[in-house]
Parts: structure tokens; sequence; C-alpha cells
């Protein structure tokens, strides 16, 4: 991808992504992720219907009048995209890839997190930490952001959640909003999973294609794994195959779902087909 093709989809992605987030998720985000506390503001005259209990009495006795005490929200929070870029996020079968659609969430909140005046990092994971880039504000930066989740070409097409999830226990020492976006085509993430779900605040959002559930009966078609490379010829037309298949898929999915459960972290299911603002909107509310 040139320079100048580079650039058109990054102003692209910004304009879809950034009018969601100004008009839809700010006010959502910052109600939904809370600051770590109160902060001292201002001292100002007592007005009527303030609490007594936020009266300053050393100010008050000075000046022979009631002054309050002002206290806002510390906010000061970071966010940390953790997305998958293993071969099965090139999968389609309607208008968009799944890395297409995670590729936008991910923009959508990154700057629902800008308006928010938080900090945004990135890591980009396969099997292995393929990038990361630390949290920082502004929106040079989320651009940044925006521009490797277009261009970066990972060494593996393989995942490990699991391995992603360690990194950022390691990397991340204060707790953080952590966004982990990926198929969850993946297993034996459960025991980390636990680790970080107890110092961070944690949500995996699951980016899925409708035909990924169940095989159709298509004949004999030969399929190659994305993440492996492994060819292989499928008799579609046994029903014992199309069966043992959707089972698998099935565990994969609840497998991700009782684990993030478990944890006390939040799921979100989208497939590429639906509208992930309303799942993220719907997610919000419900969180806030």
């Amino acid at each position: 991808m040139d320079t100048k093709e580079l650039l058109k989809k990054v102003r692209k992605i910004e304009i879809k992504t950034r009018r969601l987030s100004d008009h839809i998720f700010g006010g959502e985000y910052h109600s939904t992720f809370k600051g770590r506390g109160m902060t001292f503001s201002e001292v100002r005259q007592y007005q009527f219907g303030d609490d007594v209990r936020a009266i300053d009495w050393n100010v008050t006795a000075r000046y022979n009048e009631p002054f309050v005490k002002v206290f806002e929200e510390e906010r000061e929070l970071t966010m940390m995209l953790m997305v998958d870029i293993s071969g099965s996020g090139l999968f389609a079968t309607t208008n968009q890839f799944k890395k297409e659609i995670i590729i936008e969430i991910s923009a959508t909140l990154a700057f629902s997190a800008l308006q928010n005046n938080d900090k945004v990092g990135l890591i980009l994971f396969s099997d292995e930490i393929e990038l990361f880039i630390p949290p920082k504000k502004g929106k040079s930066h989320v651009l940044r952001i925006i521009r490797e989740l277009l261009e970066f070409t990972p060494q593996s097409k393989k995942t490990d959640v699991g391995l992603a999830l360690k990194y950022l226990s390691n990397v991340m020492k204060k707790r953080a909003i952590v966004f982990v976006l990926s198929d969850f085509i993946a297993e034996d993430y459960e025991q980390t999973l636990k680790i970080t779900g107890k110092k961070h605040d944690l949500t995996g959002i699951r980016v899925f294609d409708e035909k990924e559930e169940q095989i159709p009966n298509l004949g004999m078609v030969q399929m190659q794994d994305a993440e492996t490379g492994t060819l292989q010829l499928v008799n579609t037309q046994s029903r014992k195959v199309r069966k043992a298949y959707e089972a698998y898929h099935n565990e994969r999915v609840t497998y991700f779902k009782e684990t993030f459960t478990k944890s006390g972290c939040g799921i979100l299911s989208c497939r590429v087909d639906e509208s992930y603002v309303k799942k993220l909107l719907t997610y919000f509310k419900r969180r806030g």
C-alpha cells in the first residue's frame, strides 16, 4: 500500500469513526468508564441546595459567610486496544473482512477516548506480540494507531490470546480499560484472563462471520486453514463432518463467553453484517 493510498484509507476511517465517537459514543464512554475518584477543584460561595457536608469551615469563618468545597472527577484513564491480527481475520462472505470491522471498532473506541482526553495504547498480536504502542494522548497518536491497524503485516498467522494477556500484565502496571478484539477461535487463555481481569477493566469483543457457524453442504471442497496454511479436502456432504465442525465452533464460542464472564470481564459479540454501533451503545448503556 503506497503512502497516498494509506493516507486516503486513514482519512476515510477517521471521518466515519470520529463522527460516531463525537455524536454517539463520547458521552456513553464517559459515563461508563469512571475516573479514579474525586479531586478538589475550588472553593465557592454556598448556594441554596448545596450539601452542607461540603462546607469549608475554615474559609467560612474567615469571610463570615458560608463557602463550600467543589470536587470534580479525576478522569486520567488509559485505554488499551488489544487486536488479534492473525490469519483468520482475513475471512469474509459478505462485504467486509472481520479485520475491517475490528479496525473500525478500534478506531471508534480510540476517538471516544480522545474526546475524553484519555490515553490510548495498542497491542497487535498473533501467537506472538507483533507491535506495542505505549499509551499517549492526542489526535496524531490516534491516527498513528489507525495507520498501524491498516498497514501492519504480521510475522505469524496463528493466535495466542493468553500470551497477549500475559504481555499486557507485564507492560501495564496501572489499571487500564482494555478491549480485546478477536474472533476468539482460540483456547487455553482462562488462567491468564483471570489474573488480567482482576487488574484491568477488560472487555472481549468477538467479531465473526455468519458462515463460520456452520459449513454448508457443497460437496467435496478444498479448504485452507487461514492460520496454519494447511490444505484439506473436506466432504461437506457428510452430516457427521458438518456436525463435528458446528460442535467445535460452538465449543470455542462457549469457552469465550464463560471464560470472560467467570473472570468478571465484559463480553460483546458482533457479526460482520450487523451494526457494531448498536452493539457498542447497548453495551455501554448496560454497563453505565
